[in-house]
């Protein structure tokens, strides 16, 4: 597999640019190194560049802590997260399996992902036997974000009472200024172990959230978009899922699993063994 330094070789071949956020564009602090800067880049060049994240809160909540750290709205397009479809499908309930959900959520997972359920789409519950459903948007500050086992109680209730899962953040892991955290993904994992069978998950690598960023963009041609994120397992395969070439870079969770110069072969049968073939892999989301 071929690893590139930046994006400048092949950022001339597409018209738009699908980033994953944690471990592509920030470490969930700031923004990498050369970040900013490669966005300009792709601006200046008349490039549209829209962020798909699987964090479990809506768009809007996003932006703001992009503002936070300091990435200029103009260096991008839009963003779509799996929060804010997760959000809209509550809203529409026209997915069958929406369709069937009652309207009582029993939330695990930090306050700060409740505009999940802002205009009323659910109502809170905090007894397993009077919810409809379980919303899972991953790890709180009570129970921390290193390890699910803290979780086991909470979820073996749940799966008692045959509640579905809403899983609004697919990912199993993520990292978070270097440190590899657990997310709503590996409490799903645990929940199906508990016997609690039915799990709707939200985000990559689902092909169907390309279409609302896709419709951001504002592009047909599939093969004129570019995805680039760290984790085969979701961006990689999401991308393929979705007919669209993805590089996959070398940072967050990709730093951690195969370390800052990993070979073109070892990559290359990384990237077999999860049924992913990217264009190339680049070291860094920059120029």
């Amino acid at each position: 597999m071929e690893i590139l330094d930046g994006i400048a070789p092949v950022a001339d071949r597409y018209d738009g640019f699908v980033l994953d956020l944690w471990g592509v564009v920030h470490d969930g602090r700031r923004p990498y190194p050369g970040v900013p800067e490669a966005l300009a880049e792709l601006k200046s060049r008349g490039k549209r560049v829209a962020f798909l994240t699987n964090a479990p809160r809506r768009s809007w909540f996003i932006e703001g802590m992009l503002d936070r750290m300091g990435l200029d709205r103009g260096l991008y397009d839009g963003i779509i997260s799996s929060g804010e479809i997760a959000w809209r499908m509550l809203k529409a309930r026209s997915h069958p399996w929406f369709a069937r959900l009652g309207r009582r959520a029993l939330h695990i997972g930090p306050e700060r992902d409740l505009s999940v359920v802002e205009e009323g789409v659910a109502e809170l519950v905090t007894d397993p036997a009077r919810a409809d459903f379980l919303l899972n948007t991953g790890p709180d500050p009570e129970r921390g974000a290193t390890d699910a086992a803290p979780y086991r109680p909470a979820l073996a209730a749940a799966a008692a009472h045959h509640l579905p899962m809403l899983c609004v953040n697919p990912d199993r892991h993520v990292m978070v200024a270097g440190e590899r955290l657990i997310c709503a993904g590996a409490l799903a994992d645990l929940y199906l172990g508990l016997g609690g069978g039915d799990v709707f998950e939200v985000g990559k690598p689902d092909p169907a959230v390309y279409d609302p960023v896709l419709e951001l963009l504002g592009i047909q041609d599939r093969k004129r978009v570019l995805a680039i994120g760290d984790s085969p397992h979701t961006d990689l395969a999401g991308a393929q899922a979705a007919g669209l070439d993805a590089l996959w870079a070398l940072t967050g969770l990709a730093a951690h699993a195969h370390g800052e110069s990993p070979s073109s072969e070892e990559l290359r049968a990384v990237a077999l063994a999860e049924g992913v073939d990217p264009l190339a892999a680049v070291r860094a989301l920059r120029w």
